[in-house]
């Protein structure tokens, strides 16, 4: 594992939530993406080392907006960045932590991902991600 890659906040409107954080860090998103796989718009924000991802959904049945109806605008999960994330899976997994898809999809900002399950991970979701070559 090599470093906190990003923290995802999940968000009700993107375009709000992207001017609160230009004003916030001082900086413009640098990516705005639709990501198919997940079905969701993500924007990013590079602070040093370690991004901010934002998240939102215009599907009203979406995972994200049943978590924004019970948490608001809130954190949503933090992402480590390994360098391989099937030895990882697989590693993990021989733990007994659950991963929430078998094999990694492709993410947002050129990315590998899967998701630990939270309730073997004190509550918090986890993503691994690793950068597509």
């Amino acid at each position: 594992m090599q470093k906190i890659e990003h923290i995802g906040i999940v968000v009700n409107n993107i375009d709000e939530a992207n001017n609160i954080f230009e004003k916030i860090t001082g900086k413009k998103k640098y990516k705005q993406e639709f990501v198919s796989s997940e079905d969701v718009s993500t924007s990013f924000f590079k602070l040093g080392e370690s991004k901010i991802e934002l998240i939102a959904s215009k599907k009203t049945d979406h995972t994200i907006n049943k978590y924004l109806k019970k948490n608001s605008n809130a954190l949503h999960h933090i992402a480590i960045r390994v360098d391989n994330i099937i030895s990882e899976m697989d590693r993990i997994s021989k733990l007994g932590i659950r991963i929430l898809n078998e094999t990694p999809k492709k993410g947002a900002d050129n990315m590998l991902i899967c998701f630990l399950h939270p309730k073997d991970t004190c509550g918090v979701l986890i993503e691994l991600c690793q950068e597509i070559n």
